[in-house]
């Protein structure tokens, strides 16, 4: 039996639809008894269950061969670090003495022992905890996700902008996250265990004005760039609803971004470019208002 974290997000989703696929058994893990229905409607099972609950947590551990380990993402208009950080507790906590055969982890590009700078410093550490423990362990890191631009869809719709904190030729990894998942799913249920840390990224590398040429195409108008300066990187993080403390994390993220370490020269490459999830995106989302 396979238990997934995070299973109907982005990537945790595209796992459990692997899975099944292949005819594995998957048990789902979400705090919504409406996402467990539809989790149990596509063919898996589910466990409502919250992170916190580590009691829960260890015993659904114990009833299971493998685990996809995903981090939640905590609301943004709360103490975004802390909790993270809390829920990496509750996961670490929950594999002591689960006997679990091996166990997969997501984490991210740029991820590096640092303070108050979102999850490059806090999916470190869930890193270095992970490969301290006795349990063997794959990292994914994944490159900076394609859905990350889903909210430009209205504004570039509308104005024609496509709003940037990254310069509009700034250079980056990028991802689709169901790509992510199908690796995931694949070393996951792999035979052969390959441990370690593996790179994740899309068939190309791509620039903001990349994803504002594939915005164009997709809804048949120019869109331009229009970069965010970083002394208004937290102001704008604060108008759409976070925290004072997760605005400056994120801030704080977004250049370590920019000066970023040395990019791997081999990652494992997902099949979608941006242009095609671009188009996805606006064929699923006919209005965006």
């Amino acid at each position: 039996m396979y238990v997934i974290l995070g299973a109907t997000g982005h990537i945790g989703s595209a796992v459990v639809a692997k899975l099944v696929g292949d005819g594995a058994n998957v048990v789902a893990v979400t705090r919504s008894n409406e996402k467990a229905r539809r989790c149990r409607d596509a063919g898996a099972g589910a466990a409502v269950l919250d992170i916190a609950d580590v009691a829960g947590l260890r015993e659904l551990f114990r009833k299971a061969k493998r685990a996809l380990l995903i981090n939640p993402t905590a609301d943004v208009s709360g103490e975004t670090d802390l909790a993270e950080r809390k829920s990496v507790d509750h996961i670490i906590a929950a594999l002591e003495g689960s006997e679990l055969e091996r166990v997969v982890a997501e984490s991210t590009y740029g991820a590096q022992p640092c303070k108050q700078c979102g999850d490059l410093g806090v999916l470190f550490e869930f890193e270095k905890r992970l490969q301290a423990q006795a349990i063997p362990t794959t990292i994914i890191r994944g490159a900076y996700y394609f859905s990350n631009w889903d909210a430009s869809l209205r504004t570039a719709r509308h104005d024609g902008i496509l709003y940037s904190m990254f310069p509009a030729d700034f250079v980056l990894p990028m991802v689709a996250p169901a790509d992510i998942g199908a690796i995931a799913a694949d070393l996951l249920s792999s035979e052969q265990p390959r441990l370690g840390i593996h790179y994740v990224e899309g068939p190309a590398r791509y620039c903001a004005n990349d994803v504002a040429k594939a915005f164009s195409v997709s809804l048949g108008k120019s869109v331009n760039v229009v970069v965010v300066p970083p002394d208004r990187w937290e102001e704008a993080f604060r108008k759409l609803g976070f925290s004072e403390q997760a605005a400056a994390s994120y801030a704080r993220m977004t250049r370590l971004t920019l000066n970023g370490p040395e990019l791997p020269e081999r990652p494992l490459r997902g099949r979608k470019s941006l242009q095609l999830y671009v188009e996805d995106l606006v064929r699923r989302n006919p209005r965006a208002d």
